[in-house]
């Protein structure tokens, strides 16, 4: 490694700033804003966890549409707070945007919320996403991820909403951490509510796979890192993600909202997976440095439930196009009974009451078989380079091609 320039700490010159499409290597997705508009315009919608990342995009996105109500839901007082004062000049009238304060897994307080707004579309985007954290508290990803979900499908099937849309992840197929199989559970539940005899109300889900410039997300962390003059870490030079931009990310959400039909499950080409490293080499570029001589980057080794790779499409699922050639569907033919449901989710609930860890992940490999360790799944696509297999890289490039071929 080169000399780190001690320049750099005497400068302290504000770093570049860096538009967040240029690190996406590829041309950003964009959706017809008319298309919104007429799926949209004039419909009470509610948005949980609207003050994160993805929630707060859906309402900027949203609030130009003329929709009827917008409801906020989250748990976070201080982002939902910025987040209307951010947007109370562009409102029409004040009761257009409406912040409700509160927990998905208060039961009480989500059934209140929907007797009082009687919201006809759900976008669900409240959880626990924090793969390392939540590796140390099953429980809690469980808790909240799960049951949290299922108080809003059984308030959205109760009051007859016309569509309910999950924000799911790539982490969820194939999981080898709990974060990424709570989510795989939530989706299993959108198809046992679907299939619930007189059931009036779309269950869709969107997988997405990571939102450049999120809260708490790699961009932003890297960014910081930069600012302070480094050294950027990185957990492991290997690992490669598929990335979004919030605008695809949001974008995806409302136009597969608008297209979905029960129980399906929507996944977006988001192009070639980027190396890590190689995102935090063009970022410290784009910031005016140059890398390992301004800015040193140092490998700090996987961090709990992190995998090398990532994945679109389950072991047991096919995807099938749509007439959007960036839009496609997986399909599951593995459907969960409301009774199994039921059963499942009484045995969760003694493990989560008896925050009992080791319990919850035993009952969670039950539930989803495709849940493996991490430790054995990353073993298993490591050559003896240590470089990636041509299992993992022929998953990666076998999807893209399958997806291309489809349209």
């Amino acid at each position: 490694m080169k000399k780190i320039s001690n320049e750099l700490i005497k400068r302290q010159q504000p770093v570049r700033e860096v538009n967040i499409e240029d690190l996406l290597g590829r041309t950003s997705v964009r959706f017809s804003q008319s298309e919104l508009k007429e799926f949209i315009s004039n419909r009470t919608i509610l948005i949980t966890g609207g003050g994160g990342s993805i929630g707060s995009g859906l309402v900027r996105q949203l609030i130009s549409v003329e929709v009827k109500k917008l409801i906020v839901f989250d748990i976070n007082e201080n982002d939902s707070y910025v987040l209307y004062q951010e947007l109370r000049p562009v409102l029409k009238y004040r009761s257009q945007l409406i912040i409700e304060i509160g927990s998905i897994t208060d039961v009480k307080r989500v059934n209140h919320l929907f007797m009082k707004y009687r919201p006809e579309i759900i976008f669900h985007a409240a959880a626990h996403k924090h793969v390392p954290l939540m590796e140390n508290c099953p429980y809690e990803a469980v808790e909240n991820n799960i049951f949290g979900t299922y108080n809003l499908l059984n308030a959205a099937r109760e009051s007859k909403c016309w569509k309910f849309v999950l924000i799911s992840s790539d982490k969820a197929v194939n999981p080898i951490n709990i974060m990424g199989a709570t989510k795989r559970y939530c989706e299993n539940m959108m198809r046992a509510f679907a299939g619930v005899t007189g059931n009036l109300t779309d269950f869709v889900s969107v997988r997405f796979g990571n939102v450049l410039g999120s809260q708490g997300s790699v961009v932003p962390i890297f960014q910081m890192q930069i600012a302070c003059g480094g050294p950027v870490t990185i957990t492991d030079k290997r690992i490669t993600r598929y990335f979004m931009t919030i605008s695809e990310a949001t974008g995806l959400v409302v136009r597969a909202a608008a297209m979905a039909k029960c129980s399906e499950t929507y996944i977006l080409d988001m192009g070639e997976p980027i190396k890590i490293i190689d995102l935090a080499e063009n970022l410290i570029r784009l910031s005016g440095y140059e890398p390992y001589y301004d800015i040193p980057i140092i490998e700090v080794g996987l961090r709990p439930g992190e995998k090398l790779y990532e994945e679109l499409l389950a072991n047991s699922e096919v995807h099938i196009a749509t007439a959007d050639s960036k839009i496609f569907i997986a399909q599951n033919d593995l459907n969960l009974s409301i009774y199994t449901l039921d059963e499942q989710l009484n045995m969760l609930r003694t493990a989560v009451a008896s925050m009992d860890n080791n319990l919850v992940i035993d009952l969670m490999k039950q539930y989803i078989p495709d849940y493996k360790s991490s430790k054995k799944c990353n073993r298993n696509v490591v050559s003896p380079d240590g470089e990636l297999g041509k299992s993992a890289a022929s998953v990666s490039q076998g999807y893209i091609s399958a997806l291309r071929q489809a349209t």
